[in-house]
């Protein structure tokens, strides 16, 4: 039987963080990507929930949590996770993030290793100077318009990945909720980019990256990045592997949470990440 999935709010002086939770143990915090929510965990909750305390958050300026009354910065989000943790009196938990969550787990094990167990880095790139140009162009291109056009481009833009019309519905929900604001978490990957490098050198806790190979695909096809871009985490973090899954897509937390839990759940349980 599935434990009860809680919701509630966070109050932080600049805004309100929604977050769910659900289970007891040891705890593990998720953290999504661009232009979703904690909904993008909504099938790996209840699985990891049958041993482990989860929480899951939606990043300020995304989800149902308030829009920040600035730009936030990757190391803004990290801040928010320790208060986060800090409202629940939790001193050490393990963090996964998909995409943007993961740049921001990344960059909570790096400014606060004593607070961080192990972490799960998902889908994660260091986006080329064309790269980022693209990013930028894209979020530019991401605006309402009077004919309501922008809604049925914005559910094809995900045609390639994703088949479910109830996954799509989903997805567009998430990102309707950012239109007409600022691209709060785009621009603070871009921004972060620049140091990430240095950053990931102080990463101490043991590392899992697995890397999505249709996701790979998709954002070479959009320019953003080139398929062999994530090697470099090998390097900057001293304690770290790295799993290709083939049918990884942008949507793999939800559309294979069997595979992506297995996968979580053993590196958890292991002392080592070459005991997975």
């Amino acid at each position: 039987m599935n434990k009860p999935i809680k919701r509630a709010f966070l109050d932080t002086e600049d805004g309100q963080i929604h977050y769910r939770i659900s289970g007891a143990g040891e705890p593990i915090l998720l953290l999504h990507q661009n232009f979703r929510s904690s909904d993008e965990f909504r099938e790996l909750i209840p699985i990891f929930a049958q041993k482990r305390l989860v929480i899951a958050m939606d990043l300020l300026g995304l989800g149902d949590s308030d829009k920040p009354p600035r730009m936030y910065s990757i190391e803004d989000y990290a801040k928010t996770v320790i208060l986060l943790l800090d409202e629940l009196g939790i001193k050490t938990a393990s963090l996964l993030g998909h995409h943007t969550g993961a740049y921001v787990a990344a960059e909570v094990a790096a400014a606060y290793s004593e607070r961080v167990k192990k972490i799960i880095l998902c889908n994660i790139d260091n986006f080329s100077k064309e790269g980022k140009v693209a990013i930028s162009k894209m979020c530019e291109g991401l605006n309402i318009k009077a004919d309501g056009s922008y809604l049925m481009e914005r559910w094809l833009a995900r045609s390639g990945y994703i088949n479910s019309a109830e996954l799509k519905h989903r997805w567009l929900l998430d990102e309707l909720k950012c239109f007409g604001y600022p691209w709060y978490a785009p621009l603070a990957v871009i921004d972060y980019c620049q140091r990430m490098e240095a950053r990931f050198c102080l990463i101490k806790a043991p590392t899992l990256i697995l890397s999505g190979i249709e996701d790979i695909k998709e954002i070479e096809r959009l320019g953003f990045a080139k398929v062999d871009n994530r090697k470099f985490i090998l390097v900057a973090v001293p304690d770290a592997r790295i799993i290709n899954i083939e049918s990884g897509t942008m949507a793999m937390m939800n559309q294979i949470p069997d595979e992506i839990s297995k996968l979580v759940i053993e590196f958890l349980d292991n002392n080592s990440v070459d005991e997975i």
